[in-house]
């Protein structure tokens, strides 16, 4: 088989991995969550949950993909052996393109949204009627699933020109674009007149509000923002070089993603309550408030409105771009390394499977919009299912395969790089103990906590 592609230095493989993170769940997901959960409050136990569970795992993921330098499905099947190695990875495959089939399907919205941005549609018009715009949008038929494939297709095409030149030189560009994006569109925000309720609102916890479900919430957040149970890490890992710090990789990852998802917050929840509009909206809270709020805006500040519209817009599209590459990555390494196809021809099919099953779940709007799974529509039986057992699976069987199963002497020379990193062995007993015990431990309690609800 030929030589695997590397990423080109740390600067490189922390910029993709944080690409991966940085995404919808910063900007779509995240101040959604906030804003249902009790605000600081949720960030708080989002954090915590970051630094006892999400960097362990994390790191357990990027010490499967480096030491076996190869997909997901046969990184796996080297530690489980037979069948169930098989099934198992599989599983890790199969999560990443369930996820980027629904996913695309909001990088859609985003791409319409900024094409009526550019063209002044929420600037021009009374409030009023641009409140209705989102859902006139999504219940439509072809428009949404045509928005749909061509996001997909653009993922598809960075992916196809390969690791360094496709996914690392987009990461190189697309991250610092992002993080300037986001803080312009924050600057704008809590400027806003009665922005100052949002920041208070950011920055001051409330833990009257917490309930178990605001655990919930945020153990699923932090996995689905820092895209872990996903395979991706594994994947992305497999293309790191033996010399880089798989430590210093993952906190500069995490500490990346909670950054830009706490601007991300200050970015939109200061204009919510500038709007005097309900943090808790919920998942429309983007693309149904915001368009409203712009329009608002728009007869004091007519230029300053269409302009953070564009941005705001752009920032959205680009995100989605991010991570749903590295989705997409799982798949076409699998299919490259495993079924001998081209990355060409494993980036054609993905999206003809991808796109189909996103088909439906943008339908579900629409036409079938009858179509219920337990109480939810097709798309968000496919959110759930992705966030409450999918990656909760994949993590929980990571952590299990590196505290249980992997040799100690194969955790501890990748941890370490192979014993030449002082500080990583001095901080080797935590790690080991933060996965053996204290990450399965804290999983399996939250899933059942999210079962007795």
């Amino acid at each position: 088989m030929a030589s695997r592609e590397k990423f080109g230095g740390r600067a490189a493989v922390i910029l993709a991995l944080a690409g991966s993170a940085i995404g919808l769940g910063n900007i779509w997901r995240f101040p959604y969550l906030v804003g249902m959960n009790g605000g600081a409050a949720f960030i708080v136990i989002y954090i915590g949950f970051v630094l006892l569970l999400s960097i362990p795992i994390f790191l357990a993921e990027s010490i499967i993909g480096r030491s076996s330098g190869t997909n997901c499905r046969a990184a796996i099947g080297r530690l489980v052996p037979g069948r169930a190695g098989r099934w198992f990875g599989l599983l890790m495959v199969f999560t990443p393109l369930w996820i980027v089939s629904y996913y695309s399907v909001v990088g859609g919205w985003s791409l319409d949204f900024l094409v009526k941005a550019c063209k002044l549609e929420f600037t021009t018009v009374a409030p009023e009627l641009v409140k209705g715009t989102f859902g006139t949008f999504i219940s439509s038929i072809w428009t949404p699933v045509l928005c749909h494939l061509v996001f997909l297709a653009i993922t598809v095409g960075i992916v196809a020109f390969g690791v360094k030149s496709g996914i690392e030189r987009f990461s190189k560009v697309s991250i610092p674009i992002l993080f300037v994006l986001i803080l312009v569109i924050a600057g704008y925000s809590v400027s806003l007149p009665g922005a100052g309720e949002g920041i208070y609102y950011l920055t001051h916890p409330d833990f009257s509000k917490v309930t178990v479900q605001t655990f919930v919430n945020a153990l699923g957040q932090a996995f689905y923002s820092l895209s872990l149970g996903m395979g991706i890490i594994i994947t992305y890992s497999s293309y790191v070089s033996k010399d880089e710090n798989l430590l210093v990789s993952a906190v500069g990852t995490s500490v990346s993603d909670l950054l830009f998802a706490y601007i991300a917050g200050f970015a939109i929840l200061p204009a919510v309550f500038a709007a005097g509009i309900a943090p808790g909206t919920g998942p429309g809270l983007v693309f149904d408030t915001l368009p409203y709020i712009f329009s608002s805006m728009a007869g004091q500040m007519p230029v300053a409105s269409a302009i953070a519209a564009i941005l705001f817009f752009a920032a959205i599209l680009v995100a989605a771009l991010t991570s749903s590459v590295s989705l997409i990555e799982v798949g076409v390494a699998y299919l490259t390394e495993s079924k001998g196809l081209s990355r060409a021809a494993a980036c054609l099919v993905l999206f003809f499977a991808c796109g189909l099953v996103g088909a439906l779940s943008s339908l579900s709007f629409g036409p079938l919009s009858g179509i219920r799974i337990f109480g939810g529509g097709l798309f968000d039986f496919a959110d759930s299912f992705a966030s409450n057992v999918l990656l909760v699976m994949g993590g929980l069987l990571c952590v299990v395969l590196v505290g249980w199963v992997m040799p100690l002497r194969t955790l501890f020379a990748e941890f370490t790089n192979r014993g030449t990193l002082g500080k990583n062995i001095r901080l080797f007993p935590i790690f080991y103990f933060l996965i053996r015990y204290v990450a399965p431990i804290g999983i399996l309690a939250l899933v059942a906590a999210s079962i007795l609800l």
